[in-house]
């Protein structure tokens, strides 16, 4: 069983940044995958930065060159870097862990463990 916790979340300015931290317990994260997905209100959560356990990275349209996903296995967290904030960001943000292997993919899941979110909040 993972526990995950977000922090970092906001209020920001359009074209600010913000750094989340997910913190995960247990003694096997750097064995999973660990992703960040946005649910904006009324729609559904949705992928934007993955990171494998051998620190490969994918990241949706919408945030690459913006967004940068990391991780410190040595301190069980991963981190979201998001610079150049635009309104449509605006969103909860949870982190959500993969167990690895299983079937399916770092990009369509499923994931296993599943944070319980940070508001991300970008004033234009």
């Amino acid at each position: 069983q993972v526990q995950l916790v977000e922090s970092g979340g906001g209020l920001v300015q359009a074209g600010g940044s913000l750094r989340l931290s997910c913190s995960a317990s247990g003694r096997t994260f750097g064995s999973y995958t660990m992703a960040w997905f946005p649910q904006a209100p009324g729609k559904e959560r949705e992928l934007v930065a993955v990171i494998t356990s051998g620190g490969h990275t994918y990241y949706a349209d919408s945030v690459k060159g913006r967004f940068t996903i990391s991780r410190d296995n040595a301190k069980s967290t991963v981190y979201l870097q998001m610079n150049s904030l635009e309104p449509e960001d605006t969103a909860v943000y949870y982190c959500a862990a993969r167990r690895t292997p299983q079937a399916g993919t770092p990009q369509a899941g499923p994931y296993n463990y599943w944070g319980q979110g940070t508001q991300v909040t970008v004033s234009s």
